[in-house]
């Protein structure tokens, strides 16, 4: 079997891999990192997402080969190492932007791609971002919201659903 190499979340990480082996499945059960959720496999749902080389990819559609050489990031790499949430995560918390929580590694990591290459989103621009990503719980208002307050603009006028 092929080694695959790659840095996941700021530590080189290696495995043995058959050429199938999804990005997802490699995180999941070779590096234990289930933080990245398999919801459809079928690359509709969005719960795999996580950052190659500083884009946002659905961990299920690529192959770990892939990756080979990459930095990878998931929803691990987000907190910091004392645990404290960072700002994104925060706003979820705040702003009631979970239920079940199984769809949040996935939005929060859509959230920080997004705000990366817009730092000040509009509700429409938020909403269309999150397009690839499914929450069947929250209706996705507070999910909004919370990455609105996550991009510093002031959600105070926006009620709570």
């Amino acid at each position: 079997m092929p080694q695959v190499n790659m840095t996941v979340n700021g530590k080189s990480a290696s495995g043995q891999i058959e050429g199938r082996t999804l990005l997802v499945e490699f995180l999941r059960e070779t590096l234990g990192l289930t933080g990245t959720h398999v919801g459809c496999d079928t690359s509709q749902c969005g719960a795999c997402v996580v950052h190659v080389d500083g884009k946002a990819v659905k961990a299920c559609t690529m192959f770990a080969a892939e990756a080979e050489g990459a930095e990878v990031l998931t929803i691990e790499s987000m907190a910091a190492p004392d645990g404290t949430l960072n700002t994104i995560q925060q706003a979820f918390q705040d702003h009631h932007g979970l239920q079940c929580g199984f769809c949040t590694p996935g939005m929060v990591m859509s959230a920080a791609a997004l705000l990366k290459e817009n730092p000040k989103p509009t509700e429409a621009e938020v909403r269309d971002y999150l397009e690839g990503n499914i929450c069947r719980c929250t209706g996705y208002h507070n999910i909004v919201k919370a990455i609105l307050a996550a991009s510093g603009q002031d959600v105070s006028a926006i009620a709570a659903e």
